[in-house]
């Protein structure tokens, strides 16, 4: 009798046991993990940030390192979203699920103190080249033009020399080489002579955006491209997403995650 008891205590405990580890599991989160382009990282952080709001159990991590390594990241599976702002080359795009979450200005940046307001393409390149070296030459005053570029790996770096450099023409040797957009901020704001290009959805009014051709970059002459310096910010998924992973990418594609990239002034194409 004694034993027949313990036979059902313990029974009683195993079902117990189980029954907590099944509950444990319940609304628990896969990880995901998000690495790439230090201009989508903010973004995706806020879109992180916001998601949470309404699934608190998500267990999802933010991480940059540049275009390359989000491209790179997504391929060989070390990250379940990679992030990239330049368009995916044949060669990258294998095995590949390209999510465009919307459109990112490429912002021409000066110090505030410096009296350019405009630029024309042209003018743009042949300063980057080191063609023009003084802020005379294209109508502002006598200063020596430093220019602040990226690193090599950079989504931004790379839409700017397609956009702007073409193929023969390369930003001169001894530019001075910033890790992100917030680095050539700095940069900018810190140097009245300096030049540089930053993400249209991290613009500030600490430094000064010129127009070029006659055109500023905004919310509308991205979105009809009117404004010619633009990219993709792109999410980069091996295969099919499933599971969390896919909800979290339906969510940003929700009028919800919509909302939220509005906010961050990433834009929907509207050619």
């Amino acid at each position: 009798m004694k034993n027949t008891k313990k036979i059902v205590i313990v029974a009683i405990i195993i079902v117990i046991v189980a029954g907590i580890a099944l509950l444990s599991g319940v609304g628990s989160s896969e990880n995901i993990d998000i690495v790439g382009s230090t201009s989508v990282q903010p973004v995706a952080e806020k879109l992180v940030e916001t998601y949470k709001q309404t699934h608190p159990d998500a267990n999802i991590n933010v991480q940059g390192g540049g275009s390359s390594v989000g491209i790179k990241s997504a391929q060989d599976g070390s990250a379940d979203i990679g992030t990239s702002s330049k368009e995916l080359k044949e060669d990258e795009k294998q095995g590949l699920t390209e999510y465009n979450i919307g459109q990112d200005g490429i912002v021409i940046a000066v110090n505030n103190e410096n009296t350019v307001n405009d630029l024309s393409k042209d003018q743009l390149k042949d300063i980057f080249s080191g063609k023009i070296t003084n802020w005379n030459q294209v109508g502002g005053q006598d200063g020596e033009i430093n220019i602040i570029t990226r690193e090599d790996g950079s989504g931004t770096l790379d839409a700017f020399e397609n956009i702007v450099m073409g193929k023969d023409t390369k930003i001169k040797s001894d530019a001075i080489v910033q890790s992100s957009t917030e680095a050539v901020k700095q940069a900018v704001k810190q140097d009245s002579n300096a030049i540089g290009f930053v993400s249209f959805a991290h613009m500030s009014n600490d430094i000064k955006a010129v127009s070029i051709g006659g055109v500023s970059p905004s919310n509308d002459t991205i979105a009809d491209g009117s404004y010619e310096l633009q990219r993709p910010f792109l999410f980069l998924v091996k295969g099919t997403p499933s599971g969390d992973l896919k909800e979290f990418i339906d969510w940003v594609n929700s009028s919800e995650g919509q909302k939220v990239l509005n906010e961050e002034k990433i834009i929907k194409s509207t050619n």
